[in-house]
């Protein structure tokens, strides 16, 4: 008889602890068609989904063995997360990555360089980081090199000046200075360095502070638009990092009032409006277009999601694996991309892990059909 109570006990435990998993689960899945500048906690089940599917799936197995009634339902459950599936892992065989680039090919380079502060807390260190940058970057000899949070200063002969760093090997380039500071003797944003001469350029600021810009590049006989951008990140400090790695599970009632959880509803707002923004100037682009950057969310979100569209991810074309771009706080975080439209096909990229910022960077090499 308590034996029969223990497994009933247990039977109506599993099915509490599956159906709280169920609706997680499925909040994830929603994110994607709502924006989180209204249904800002369907940001968080988008960033939890990776981990809520791997649940699911070991939940499946359970009850595959408990009661397979049961188990073919969660099934169908999980087959409503297709589509963010299908672009959190990569199913190709990697290849390894040839140096030489392709005369054809187009090569892309993107990567959010942390100011040019290293990862380091040697101070010798930091002061050869942006020089061991430049190797980085000139090592793969790309054509077009996109750079998120870069930093310069406009006094000419200033260690500060670090458009100098690329522009004897890119002498065209657009720089977005978003932040100012010193009477714009210290200038950061966005940039993008070419080989290739650009005809036009456009700076599109954002509700809050940041920009997405672009610059058209003739290659032959074509012109390509690039777009890059570095969309509002959570801005997490080092305390905020520390108080995220001391939780533990009884700790959840807690993480409300914690004051990144604000900053990360601030965040998902404000990116919400400006992939408002991105999807727009993307859909007016007359030209064949590729957009990079530091997106700062996941492949399950709204905001990849909308930028995405009908384009193509060079990760998910050429990679295996979840494909990490940033190296802190979890192993599920990939937030850069090159992404491009129909028009061109990747022949090979690259994720670099140099240990010389927060991000890896990425290197494409795009043919134009």
């Amino acid at each position: 008889m308590a034996k029969s109570k223990s497994r009933t006990a247990f039977k109506y435990f599993s099915l509490v602890l599956t159906t709280i998993l169920v609706v997680a689960y499925l909040l994830g899945c929603l994110c994607i068609w709502f924006s989180p500048s209204k249904y800002w906690i369907l940001g968080f089940m988008g960033l939890a989904y990776p981990y809520t599917c791997i649940l699911l799936i070991l939940t499946i197995v359970f009850w595959l063995i408990a009661k397979p009634k049961i188990a073919l339902f969660l099934a169908l459950i999980l087959l409503v997360g297709y589509k963010q599936f299908v672009v959190m892992i990569g199913t190709n065989t990697s290849k390894e990555f040839n140096i030489t680039n392709h005369e054809n090919s187009l090569r892309v380079a993107t990567w959010n360089i942390q100011g040019f502060n290293g990862v380091s807390k040697n101070k010798e260190a930091k002061k050869l980081a942006k020089l061991e940058i430049e190797r980085s970057i000139l090592k793969y000899n790309p054509d077009v090199v996109c750079l998120q949070e870069f930093n310069t200063t406009n006094v000419i002969g200033n260690s500060a000046d670090n458009i100098s760093l690329f522009k004897k090997h890119y002498p065209f380039y657009f720089f977005s200075a978003d932040y100012e500071r010193k009477k714009g003797n210290y200038q950061s944003g966005c940039i993008i360095f070419s080989k290739l001469p650009i005809i036009a350029t456009n700076k599109i600021k954002y509700p809050i502070a940041e920009s997405l810009i672009s610059a058209d590049i003739v290659r032959a006989n074509d012109t390509i638009r690039i777009f890059t951008t570095h969309l509002q990140s959570f801005k997490f400090n080092k305390e905020d990092y520390e108080e995220i790695d001391g939780l533990s599970a009884n700790d959840a009632s807690v993480l409300a009032s914690m004051s990144f959880v604000r900053k990360m509803k601030l965040a998902f707002k404000r990116r919400a409006k400006q992939t408002i923004i991105v999807k727009k100037y993307l859909q007016l682009s007359p030209y064949p277009t590729i957009i990079c950057g530091d997106f700062n969310d996941v492949p399950n979100s709204n905001t990849y999601h909308s930028i995405k569209g009908n384009m193509q991810d060079a990760f998910l074309q050429t990679q295996l694996g979840f494909g990490k771009t940033f190296i802190s706080f979890a192993p599920t975080l990939r937030i850069d991309y090159i992404l491009y439209q129909q028009q061109f096909t990747v022949k090979q990229f690259e994720m670099v892990d140099e240990n010389l910022s927060d991000h890896l960077m990425l290197v494409s090499d795009l043919e134009l059909k």
